[in-house]
């Protein structure tokens, strides 16, 4: 059996090699962990994985170059409606996230510099929801 996939979005790999260390240390090899540093990345990388390797989180980043983090959540969710959704960030507008929330059923936004309890107990209830 194939295991579901992680995806972890920031144009700052230390963030995303941080993000994959505490996800890791905490659900072990339940997840793959896949990592993007641009959402173009993170678009190509969802069309990768088959259904049967279905993302089932993504956690983004709002400032990248190129598409921004509630772009990205809204295009995702648009052929993905059931992915969890957190965005993560240090400089998002509550526009952007508003917008996340309305267009791309953001489950929840949290704030860099981030607690790894607190990403993985977002993580926690937002697959106790699928």
């Amino acid at each position: 059996m194939n295991k579901p996939v992680i995806l972890c979005v920031d144009d700052e790999p230390d963030i995303l090699n941080t993000l994959k260390m505490q996800l890791k240390q905490e659900f072990k090899d339940t997840y793959f962990y896949e990592l993007a540093e641009s959402g173009d990345e993170a678009l190509e990388l969802m069309e990768d994985f088959p259904e049967e390797d279905r993302v089932i989180v993504v956690v983004s980043d709002w400032l990248m170059p190129g598409i921004k983090g509630d772009e990205l959540l809204i295009r995702i969710h648009q052929k993905h409606p059931k992915v969890v959704k957190v965005m993560l960030t240090g400089q998002a507008d509550l526009d952007a996230v508003q917008r996340a929330v309305n267009n791309a059923d953001l489950y929840r936004c949290l704030y860099k510099p981030w607690k790894s309890k607190e990403l993985i107990e977002t993580i926690r209830s937002g697959l106790a929801k699928l």
